[in-house]
This record gives structure tokens, sequence and C-alpha cells, in this order.
């Protein structure tokens, strides 16, 4: 163990390192926790962990408001379900496309430099819509274009997001760290969309706009006082703890180790892909991970259109359900930070994702708004729990040097959430959209019980 984390640290950009520490232990969280304390917001205790949630929550605000905004826009400039499809499909391609060449620059090159430059690209594209909102020019193909950026934003930034959070708080809290991160995301889901679709209301699309560049521009800034552990501080925390990286004797097959070639960016790239063809444990993760995306995240890109059919095309409305999202998200979150799970935790993931597919059948089968919240409310805590958990268990068992590039991968479910999106828009129209996302609940359900019985590897995890 020591040496894999002696090995990544060699790697890690010097922009990303601080001054080197004499003694290899972590102070801030040396403390016993008192009995009054609970576990659930350990990683706060470190302070680089509270610089980097902060710039997160602030670029998580903006994404979330950036999405609900939009896809309210297309739903009016069209009325078409299908036209929600082609814009998710704008962002999902370059997401697809040019995500692994994001892991490959995660590997390569400073994490941070490259969250601050995608973020400050996100301050323009989201200026330059707010123009052409003030100017009365939009149209359709222009939020098209704009979905596109983001996707190649996203593609490029977010492997290097995923990577550098265990080289700021250490492989061994990620169990803690990774749901605190969901709960900061959904927490934002809660109150940025809910702000957008009231600011629709009150003001106008075009200063929604405004508000997210200015979001993402406070992220950019927070990004400067992000540090991450020294190789000596890395190395004693991933001996320090009983969740510090896989056992090779419980998993022999996983555990490939060795530095990667530091050739081309092509030669990089490929090790990687042949890197997840012999660790048949974070394959079948990954697996796991993009079937449940497929089925059932369609649901976030598609409520401005199933609002607008099903209830009214209110921005009020709309911001409230998915606020319900949102609340069950964090309430999800939190529960996961608060336990300790060292065991059956592929079981754990299996069973949010069924919880998902229920959920969104009970949530087609009401026309109701306070119920389709509480239906909302259940996805949202189904869907946090898959994330994070799927999550966790990626970085656990990913080597170091891989990291990036693994994470790249496990991102690209984003790219499959909106291809998705595209094939249940099109379905929605066919057969309505209850009928719809009632059905594709039921198949999540039907395929997550199918990926348990023929991958007794994945339902053995612990």
């Amino acid at each position: 163990m020591l040496s894999r984390s002696r090995g990544r640290a060699r790697n890690a950009p010097a922009s990303d390192l601080p001054f080197q520490v004499a003694e290899p232990k972590l102070p801030e969280l040396q403390r016993e926790r008192r009995w009054y304390q609970p576990r659930t917001f350990d990683a706060f205790r470190f302070g680089p962990f509270r610089w980097f949630m902060g710039a997160m929550i602030w670029w998580n605000a903006a994404m979330s408001m950036q999405m609900l905004v939009r896809g309210y826009l297309v739903y009016q400039l069209t009325d078409s379900f299908a036209a929600l499809g082609v814009v998710s499909l704008g962002l999902a391609i370059p997401m697809l496309l040019v995500s692994p060449i994001g892991g490959v620059v995660a590997d390569r090159t400073s994490r941070r430099a490259v969250l601050q430059l995608g973020q400050l690209l996100s301050v323009v594209i989201a200026a330059v819509v707010a123009t052409l909102l003030f100017i009365d020019i939009l149209v359709f193909w222009h939020l098209v274009v704009a979905s596109v950026a983001h996707g190649l934003i996203v593609a490029v930034v977010m492997p290097s997001r995923q990577a550098l959070l265990p080289d700021v708080v250490g492989v061994t809290r990620l169990m803690n760290a990774i749901p605190l991160q969901a709960a900061g995301l959904n927490l934002m889901q809660i109150l940025a969309p809910a702000l957008g679709g009231y600011m629709i209301d009150w003001t106008s699309a075009a200063w929604v706009y405004v508000f997210i560049a200015a979001l993402a521009a406070m992220s950019v800034l927070m990004l400067f006082f992000v540090k991450s552990l020294s190789p000596e501080e890395l190395a004693a925390n991933r001996n320090g703890g009983p969740a510090g990286g896989r056992d090779p004797a419980r998993d022999p097959v996983s555990d490939h180790r060795g530095p990667p070639s530091r050739g081309s960016a092509i030669e990089d790239l490929s090790g990687g892909v042949e890197y997840l063809r012999r660790d048949r444990t974070v394959f079948s993760i990954l697996s796991f991970s993009f079937l449940a995306t497929l089925l059932g995240m369609p649901i976030r890109l598609l409520l401005p259109g199933y609002v607008g059919a099903v209830f009214s095309d209110s921005g009020s409305t709309l911001g409230l359900l998915q606020m319900g999202m949102g609340v069950g998200a964090l309430i999800g979150a939190l529960s996961l930070a608060s336990l300790r799970l060292t065991r059956h935790r592929g079981l754990v993931l299996a069973a949010n994702s069924a919880l998902i597919g229920i959920a969104l059948i009970a949530f087609s089968m009401t026309g109701v708004i306070w119920l389709a919240w509480l239906g909302l409310l259940v996805v949202g805590i189904g869907s946090t729990g898959r994330q994070a958990m799927s999550q966790v268990l990626v970085q656990e068992y990913v080597e170091d040097d891989y990291r990036g590039r693994v994470m790249s991968i496990f991102m690209m479910q984003a790219s499959l959430m909106s291809i998705g999106a595209f094939g249940v828009s099109l379905y929605m129209g066919k057969v309505g959209p209850e009928f719809a996302i009632g059905s594709t609940g039921a198949v999540l359900i039907m395929a997550t019980i199918a990926f348990l019985i023929l991958v007794p590897r994945f339902r053995r995890l612990a």
C-alpha cells in the first residue's frame, strides 16, 4: 500500500503539493471525537477539504441552475420533448468523446489549474447566453451550441475534479468525504434550481444566467486556496485506517501494481484502457454504474418537459419539484456519510438503484404535485446513494497511477444520462410521459436484479 501512494505522490504536479512536512501525521484529524459529535462531518475538520467543498458547491450551484433554466428555455422555444433530447445529446456527445482525454490530462498536469480554467470558460458561456437573452435574439440553436461547449468543458474538468479529492483528503477518508461532496452538490440541487425557477418568474432567464456566471467565478477564486497533501501525509493516510484502499488478499485479481508508461498521451490513454481490461472488479463497478445511470437518471434532464406536460409550465412548479429531488439527495448523502460501511457495499449500491426504479414508478402514477414531490424525494435518496457508493468503490479499488483515467471513464456516465434522456424523450413522445417514466423504472429494477445474478464478483464487493 505504501509504495502505491508514494508512486502517485511522486507523479503529482508540483503546483498541487504544499510544502513538505517532517511529521507525516494530520493533527487536525488526530483529535478524538466527543461522544456528542457525529462522524457525519469528519472531513470538514480538515482545512483543505473545506476550501475544496466551498469551490465545488459554487460550481455545482451554477451547473444545477443552468440545467434547469436551459431546459426551461428549450421547452418554451420549441414545445417539444425531442428538442430537450437534442440539447441533452449536445451535452452528452462531447463528454463521451473527450472525457478519456480529460483523464489523461488529470494524470499528467495540475488538476487544480484544469478546474480553474474550465470553470472560467463556464463564466464566459453563461455571460454570452445572458447577453443573447438581454438583446432578445436567443434561438434554439444557441442553446444547442452552449450545451456542446458545456459538455466539452465538463469532459475535461470532471476527471481532474474527482481525481483531486483523494489528493486533498487521502484515500481513507473517502467514505466520509465523497458523501459530503454529494451532500454539497445536492444541497445546491435544492437551493439553486428552486431559486432559478423563482428568478425566472420574478425577473427573467437572462438574470438567472448572470447569476450563474457569478457563481462560477466565485468557484475559480476559492480553488486558489485548495492544496494537496504532501507525499508523507498521503503515505501516512493510506496506512492509517481500515478503509485505506483495497485488500489484495481479499481481491487478488484486482491488484495490478507498477507505474504506467509516461510516454505520449495516446500511450497513456491506451494504458488506462488496458488497466480496466485487467481489473475486473473496477470494470464491474463501472459497468453497473453505467447501467443504472442510463435507466435511472434521464428524469433529471426531462423534468422540465414532464412538468410542462403533466402539471404546468410554471418555473415555480418546476423549481419546487426539482427541489424535492435535491432534498432527497441531501438526506441520502448525509445518511451515507454517517455510516461506517465496510461490508456488503455492492449490495448497498444495488439496493439504491432498485429504490430509484420503485420511486420512478410511484412518481409516474400521480398527477398531484405533493405526491410527485415525495416520489422525486425518494429518487434523490436513491440517486445520491448510488452515485456516492459507486464513486467510493472506484476510488478505493483503483490504482493511484491510473486514477485520473479511470475517473474519466466513470464520469462518462453523465453522457449516458444525456443519451438515455434522448431515447426516453422519443419514447415519451410516443407513449406519453407518465408511462415512459414508469416503464423505465420497471426496467431499471429488472436490470439490477439481473446484474446481481450474473456478476457474482459485484455482489460480493465488501
